[in-house]
């Protein structure tokens, strides 16, 4: 079975972005949960404060975005397959639609963490399975964290493709990986031709 639809991240990317987590990390004091799911533990007034704290490293960081050299050949080429293309992203819906609206982006569905769901967990992704009505193996994830593998891995979405240059990162993953959008596209197309078969 073919695939039919892709389900990208955004930052790091779609655009290349610089996060220093560590420094946030330490600054919220989240000892090692994910940032999104230790924010929504907490009890005002330390909720809004720290949630002032992550925003204001997220505005910082998509204000220098920038997009990732080959990605808008790389949508059109989807585009002309007719792949259904979903973006989900942890960033805030305010974010998203600038860096979309900034680039000239499209997405045939977006999710961001106003929906509630966000990654590392499935539920996000199994959110877009259902807008598009595909099943896991239709499907393909495109991103460059961990996050992006186990939020797939508990959606039952084996082909994860990942754009990272450090590929020691991600190592004891199933996941590919590629060093350009470039050489992402041609497997993409590789895996399309896979399934004409």
């Amino acid at each position: 079975m073919g695939i039919k639809g892709i389900i990208f991240d955004l930052d790091g990317t779609i655009v290349d972005v610089t996060y220093d987590w560590n420094r946030i990390n330490a600054e919220l004091g989240t000892q090692g949960v994910p940032i999104l799911t230790y924010l929504s533990t907490l009890e005002e007034p330390e909720k809004s404060r720290k949630w002032r704290i992550l925003e204001k490293y997220e505005n910082e960081a998509t204000e220098k975005a920038r997009l990732k050299r080959g990605i808008k050949g790389f949508l059109r080429f989807l585009d002309q397959m007719g792949l259904k293309k979903a973006l989900v992203s942890n960033n805030s819906r305010a974010n998203v639609e600038f860096l979309l609206q900034k680039f000239g982006l499209e997405f045939d569905c977006v999710i961001s963490r106003e929906s509630g769901l966000w990654k590392p967990s499935g539920a996000p992704f199994l959110e877009v399975m259902k807008k598009f009505g595909l099943k896991p193996e239709e499907c393909a994830v495109v991103g460059d964290s961990h996050f992006d593998v186990r939020a797939a891995g508990e959606a039952g979405i084996e082909r994860v493709l990942l754009l990272v240059q450090d590929k020691e990162k991600l190592t004891g993953t199933a996941a590919e990986v590629f060093p350009s959008v470039e050489s992402l596209e041609q497997r993409i197309d590789q895996l399309l031709d896979l399934g004409k078969g």
